[in-house]
């Protein structure tokens, strides 16, 4: 199926030049061969979504340095996965790039890494201007070939970075991944609020445990004078929280330091580890890793 959708999609020289028709073609290929199993996961002891059903509210932002705190503060062993195959930003938000050698008699995928983290991206296979122009069967395929076809080797905990919205996709995506459980970011603006309230249900009628929310752009605070603005509202995370009887892991203020970060492919709790949003960040994966571990024995145990 993939082979015959890049075949496609290279003919039409327009939408691709001859890198990204070559890492296509390569992409196609790892995803035709070899058994699909369970095989790249099978050493992963959880998974965690990270989502906000809106884009732009600094979802992934946040899956990056949570992913890296749990790596660097708490000594886990932790993997990243792009799951917005339309929209692959992490390649650039972990400095990364170039596609990924394939290994072994079951052609699976070696990820990419950087700052300890084992990363996996649509991003790795395009250029960063190039669209994916994909209908729902070949997100479902590219997905698989990248959770389930990626030597991610033993993992503590995968993050898995969910592409917006509530539709096709992100369910067919909590289908196929056996979560223990999810986080939602959002801004505690009403119109973002209303979006992360339809990712929480989405997940409650999944049957995905809802670990907590994150509170991102909470405030700004002026770098002249100190003073604390609210910027896109206050206290409606905090609400959303207790109707999903849940609490708000973390509140991350609106930083221009941590928005540099990000572009220049740097998580915030590395190469700022004294900031705010830093701090922020590691308290956010201290209290992911005790929610796991309430988890255990309960949680999803992955096996072949």
């Amino acid at each position: 199926m993939l082979a015959t959708w890049a075949k496609s999609l290279i003919s039409q020289s327009r939408w691709a030049s001859e890198s990204t028709a070559s890492a296509l073609r390569s992409f196609a290929a790892a995803a035709n061969s070899g058994p699909q199993k369970k095989l790249g996961i099978a050493k992963v002891e959880h998974i965690v979504a990270v989502a906000s059903a809106k884009g732009g509210v600094g979802k992934s932002t946040t899956a990056v340095n949570l992913a890296a705190a749990l790596a660097t503060s708490l000594k886990l062993r932790v993997g990243l996965l792009d799951a917005d195959v339309h929209g692959p930003s992490l390649g650039k938000m972990m400095n990364l790039k170039g596609e990924p050698a394939i290994q072994g008699p079951l052609a699976l995928m070696c990820p990419k890494e950087n700052h300890g983290l084992k990363v996996m991206s649509m991003a790795f296979f395009m250029e960063e201007d190039t669209p994916a122009l994909w209908r729902g069967p070949m997100v479902n395929k590219a997905f698989d070939k990248m959770l389930l076809g990626t030597d991610w080797g033993e993992l503590d905990v995968l993050v898995v970075d969910m592409p917006p919205g509530t539709g096709d996709a992100q369910i067919n995506l909590c289908q196929r991944i056996p979560l223990s459980g999810a986080i939602i970011v959002s801004t505690p603006q009403d119109i973002a609020l209303l979006d992360a309230r339809r990712g929480a249900l989405m997940f409650q009628k999944m049957h995905v445990p809802l670990l907590g929310l994150v509170e991102n752009m909470s405030y700004h605070k002026c770098t002249n004078c100190g003073h604390q603005e609210h910027i896109f509202g206050h206290g409606g995370v905090h609400k959303m929280a207790e109707d999903f009887g849940t609490k708000v892991l973390a509140e991350v203020p609106l930083d221009i330091e941590n928005r540099m970060n990000a572009d220049k492919g740097a998580p915030t709790v590395i190469c700022s580890p004294g900031s705010t949003c830093a701090v922020a960040y590691l308290g956010l994966a201290s209290q992911v890793k005790a929610k796991l571990a309430e988890l255990e024995g309960d949680g999803p145990i992955i096996s072949q």
